[in-house]
């Protein structure tokens, strides 16, 4: 089971082995059993940051925006279809700036929305501004 993947549940931040081959049939945690990917993406918070970036094995990209801003709003359903797309082999999810100011502050986030890639715990591309659902696939498998 060496080859397997580690996947971060959404709901209760357990970290799972799912085997390659299995990424595809609806895996579930094993320790709360709600699925692993819901086709959208997730919300972070300071507390659960490191656990989804550090212990992935999938590439994790996450849209910083705050509720308050334009392009943020007008971007979000698009970064849902994107999720539906781009999932199980990679990670979309959500951080309030606002709310999670601690991490957006650690990242030196200076515009809202950005987009950043995490992969292996690392932040590899970073894009900011909005984009189309087009625009981020695109973006994504370019960078991961």
């Amino acid at each position: 089971m060496s080859d397997s993947r580690h996947v971060v549940c959404p709901h209760c931040d357990a970290v799972n082995r799912i085997p390659p081959a299995r990424m595809t049939e609806a895996p579930r945690c094993g320790k709360c059993r709600e699925a692993l990917f819901g086709g959208r993406p997730i919300e972070l918070t300071d507390a659960s940051f490191q656990q989804h970036i550090g212990r992935s094995d999938i590439p994790v990209v996450v849209d910083f925006w705050a509720p308050w801003c334009g392009p943020c709003k007008m971007m979000a359903p698009a970064f849902e279809r994107a999720a539906a797309e781009l999932e199980p082999g990679v990670r979309l999810a959500k951080l309030n700036t606002d709310s999670e100011q601690a991490t957006a502050a650690r990242f030196r986030i200076q515009s809202i929305p950005t987009l950043a890639l995490f992969r292996g715990g690392r932040e590899v591309a970073r894009q900011a501004g909005a984009m189309g659902a087009a625009d981020i696939v695109r973006w994504v498998q370019a960078h991961s």
